[in-house]
């Protein structure tokens, strides 16, 4: 697409979304290095969702009353800042597994603030009718970075944790340069009066949209429970038998399959029978968690986590989506800071899920659980949300 600011949104994006993918490689591998318990990975999940859980509404109405681009850089920076703490922590030995849980939970904030702003302020950098393609080319650069992340991560752990975090702080400002420059076409959104209305308002939204509601539950719902790559950790070591490498091409297959069909995506958009079409990509992740989940081949493994991510995408589409176009601009900020709720919700929550459930059942009756529990959701949203089930396109 010939749109330079659209081009420097994937861009700055993609470099933020390296970055958190590197240190998620790094911090896990090096909590339960000095730790041995793989709960203290699911408290990595916990220490990220916590500050979205709190910080929710405050990020919505932030989003809506003030310059995103700003707000985006800004949070970028502060991450950047964590990342050189545990990079010189790591250097010197001093880094304890309080302090990386701490830094997390920092960084995690930043971050609770960057993903609804950035996802409030992508529809404004292309017009209605770009938007399912551009949607789509997005999912394919996050996806790009999901693979680069992990992998790169995982061969840099082996230079040290300090080599990763260096990079990390590296990466992230570049992004906040590249969000800086951002030539947004429209004004800075409008500062209505701050009243308990306007503050609820995005829950107000979504709890009205039922295809909406559905399709942001069902995903929480599906990787809260089939939340597997919480505990690849534990996997490439005790399971698998690998190293640093061996987690970061773990970590990556999930982000290669979901890549391969967001480009697909992007030159054939959904078209029809949209809400069916999510639908079965959620239970195939549900069941693909359950192959992953009885694997002992390091190859099956990485193969059913790349059909994992290609199912996954097609829900991340479809919901954004819907969440987008039929939000309009003065609420977006406070629809995606509730929408990005449920999405860390399922992945950091899911994480925290799955190292309890690990902890008290074992690795492997874990994640088969969870791959269970998502095809259950899949067969009782079906019944709960008709609207989205029926959902034939995507459109305001």
């Amino acid at each position: 697409m010939k749109n330079a600011s659209f081009r420097l949104f994937l861009l700055g994006r993609m470099f933020s979304g390296i970055a958190y993918q590197m240190t998620s490689v790094a911090v896990g591998w090096q909590i339960y290095a000095l730790t041995g318990q793989v709960f203290y990975l699911g408290l990595v999940g916990l220490a990220q969702f916590l500050p979205m859980f709190l910080l929710t509404l405050v990020v919505g109405h932030t989003a809506d009353r003030y310059n995103r681009r700003l707000i985006i850089c800004t949070c970028q920076a502060l991450q950047g800042a964590g990342a050189l703490f545990l990079a010189f922590g790591s250097f010197h030995g001093w880094l304890t597994k309080e302090a990386i849980l701490l830094t997390v939970m920092a960084m995690g904030a930043a971050r609770s603030f960057e993903n609804p702003t950035m996802n409030a302020l992508f529809p404004g950098l292309v017009t209605e009718q770009e938007f399912p393609r551009a949607a789509a080319i997005a999912a394919s650069s996050m996806q790009t970075a999901f693979i680069i992340g992990p992998a790169l991560g995982g061969l840099l752990y082996a230079f040290g944790a300090g080599i990763v975090y260096s990079l990390v702080c590296l990466l992230v400002f570049a992004a906040a340069v590249m969000v800086f420059f951002i030539s947004h076409p429209h004004a800075t959104p409008r500062r209505e009066p701050i009243t308990l209305q306007s503050v609820f308002a995005g829950i107000s939204f979504i709890r009205h949209k039922p295809e909406v509601l559905g399709a942001i539950s069902l995903d929480l719902f599906a990787v809260l429970l089939g939340g597997a790559t919480a505990l690849l950790p534990a996997y490439a070591r005790d399971i698998l038998h690998t190293g640093p490498w061996g987690l970061g091409l773990l970590r990556s297959s999930p982000a290669a399959g979901a890549l391969l069909t967001s480009l697909y995506l992007s030159f054939r958009p959904l078209k029809r029978n949209v809400g069916r079409v999510m639908f079965r990509g959620v239970a195939v992740f549900g069941l693909v968690t359950m192959v992953f989940a009885v694997s002992r081949n390091f190859f099956l493994s990485m193969a059913a986590l790349v059909v994992l991510g290609a199912a996954d995408v097609i829900s991340v589409v479809v919901r954004s989506s819907l969440v987008q176009l039929k939000t309009p601009d003065n609420m977006r900020g406070r629809v995606s800071a509730v929408n990005s709720l449920f999405i860390g919700t399922s992945n950091q929550l899911g994480e925290f899920e799955s190292g309890t459930t690990a902890a008290l059942f074992g690795l492997v009756p874990a994640a088969l659980l969870g791959g269970a529990g998502t095809v259950a959701v899949v067969l009782l949203w079906r019944k709960f949300f008709p609207e989205l089930l029926n959902a034939d396109k995507i459109e305001k």
